[in-house]
C-alpha cells in the first residue's frame, strides 16, 4: 500500500487543545501509512524534542491579513513538490487558506471543526473543495447537520485523542502530605469562563479550607484574570503559569481539574487531566457530555454558576476516596474511548476514502 500524503494546515501552534490535536495527528499518522506535513505561521511554542519527529514548515505572517495572500502564494509554490493527496484544514480559522491551497494544488480538502458553529459560517464553505468534515464531538456535528452542501453523511465525529501518560506517575489525588491544588488549563479567553472558577475559589477559601488554585495557560484574558483574583482578595492563593510548552506538569500538580467553559467542542485538555486520573468538574456545555458522566466520570455543573462549582469542589476536597474513584473512572474512559491511536486510525480512514472518491468518482446515471 502506498502512503497517503497529507498537508495539515494550521493556525499558530499554541499551548491549547486544537494545536495538540494537530501535533498528535502529525506524530501518529505514520503508523497508519500516512505522511503528514504541518504548515503553520508560528511554531515557537513547540518544544525542540517534539519538532525532531515532525515535518513542520513555518510561513511567518501567513495569518496577517495584509501579508497572508502573498505568503500563501509563495507557500503553494514550495508545496507543489510535496504533492499531497489531501489538504486538511485543522480549524475553521484556517479553512479559507486551506481552500485556496487545495484549489491551486487541485487536491481535495478535509476540514476539522472544533467548536459548535452558529450564524452563517457554514454558508461560506460552499465554494470550498471540501470532501469531508470531521467534528470532535456529537455536539459540534449537531450544529452542522442540515447546513452544509455536502450532506450529513459527509460529517464524521472523531473525538480528539490523547496519549496515555508515560514515565513516573503523578502524585496521588489529595495525598494528605500536601496542600490540595484545584486548577484549570488552556487558553485564557473569555469563552473559557475562568472568572467563574475564581469566583468558586473565593467561596472555597471562605470556608477556611487550606487549598491552592492554579491557572495554567496564556491568552488575552490573563491580565484581567489577575485583576479579578486581586479584586476577590484571593491572589495569594492563585498561581498563574503562562510560559509553558505543554500542560503535563501543571495537570499532574492538580488534585481537581475545573473546566468552567461557556462553550466547548470537546475539551482536549480536560481529557489530558482525566488521563492522569484527575477528577474533573466541568460546565455542562457542548461536547462535555460526550466525556463527563455526572457522578460517574466527574461532575457536571451549570455554566456561569460559581456557587455550584464551589460546592462540587468542596465535595471532592472533603472526600478523597470519592475523588480518586471519579478520577480512576475518568482515566479508564479516556483510555478506552479517547486514545490518540483511535483518533489517528479513523482520520487516516477518512483520508483514504477521500482519495478513493477523487480517483474513482461515481459513474454518472444513464
Amino acid at each position: 500500500m502506498s502512503k497517503t500524503k497529507v498537508l495539515l494546515l494550521s493556525g499558530r501552534l499554541e499551548v491549547r487543545g486544537s494545536s495538540s490535536y494537530t501535533l498528535r495527528l502529525a506524530q501518529h499518522l505514520a503508523a497508519h501509512e500516512v505522511e503528514a506535513t504541518v504548515v503553520t505561521p508560528d511554531a515557537r511554542s513547540v518544544g525542540e524534542g517534539r519538532r525532531a519527529n515532525l515535518d513542520l514548515r513555518e510561513y511567518p505572517r501567513l495569518d496577517v491579513p495584509v501579508w497572508g495572500r502573498v505568503v500563501l502564494e509563495a507557500m503553494v509554490r514550495d508545496l507543489r513538490e510535496l504533492d499531497p493527496d489531501v489538504v486538511h484544514a485543522q480549524s475553521t480559522a484556517v479553512a479559507a487558506h486551506a481552500a485556496r491551497v487545495a484549489r491551486q494544488l487541485r487536491k481535495p480538502m478535509v476540514h476539522t471543526v472544533h467548536q459548535p458553529v452558529s450564524g452563517r459560517t457554514p454558508e461560506t464553505w460552499s465554494g470550498m473543495p471540501i470532501r469531508r468534515i470531521i467534528t470532535v464531538s456529537r455536539a459540534v456535528r449537531s450544529s452542522l447537520v442540515g447546513r452544509v452542501r455536502l450532506g450529513d453523511d459527509a460529517i464524521d465525529v472523531i473525538h480528539s485523542g490523547v496519549e496515555e501518560p508515560t514515565g513516573e506517575p503523578p502524585p496521588p489525588v489529595l495525598d494528605p502530605g500536601h496542600v490540595p491544588v484545584v486548577g484549570t488549563a488552556g487558553p485564557l479567553e473569555v469563552v473559557k469562563g475562568v472568572p467563574f472558577l475564581l469566583g468558586a475559589a473565593q467561596r472555597v477559601l471562605a470556608t477556611g479550607r487550606r487549598v491552592e488554585f492554579l491557572v495554567a495557560g496564556a491568552g488575552p484574558e490573563e491580565s484581567n484574570l489577575r485583576r479579578v483574583s486581586r479584586t476577590l482578595g484571593i491572589d495569594r492563593h492563585v498561581t498563574f503559569a503562562p510560559n509553558l510548552h505543554d500542560f503535563r506538569v501543571p495537570l499532574a500538580a492538580m488534585d481537581v481539574f475545573g473546566l468552567p467553559s461557556l462553550q466547548q467542542g470537546l475539551g482536549t485538555v480536560m481529557l489530558e487531566a482525566m488521563a492522569l486520573g484527575r477528577p474533573v468538574v466541568a460546565s455542562g456545555v457542548g461536547g462535555v457530555y460526550s466525556v463527563v458522566r455526572d457522578g460517574e466520570t466527574g461532575f457536571v455543573v451549570p455554566p456561569r454558576d460559581s456557587g455550584v462549582l464551589a460546592q462540587r469542589i468542596v465535595e471532592l476536597l472533603d472526600d478523597p476516596l470519592r475523588a480518586r474513584t471519579l478520577g480512576d473512572a475518568g482515566r479508564e474512559l479516556v483510555r478506552r474511548e479517547f486514545g490518540v491511536e483511535r483518533m489517528t486510525e479513523r482520520t487516516a480512514e477518512v483520508y483514504r476514502a477521500v482519495v478513493d472518491e477523487v480517483e474513482s468518482p461515481p459513474a454518472a446515471a444513464s
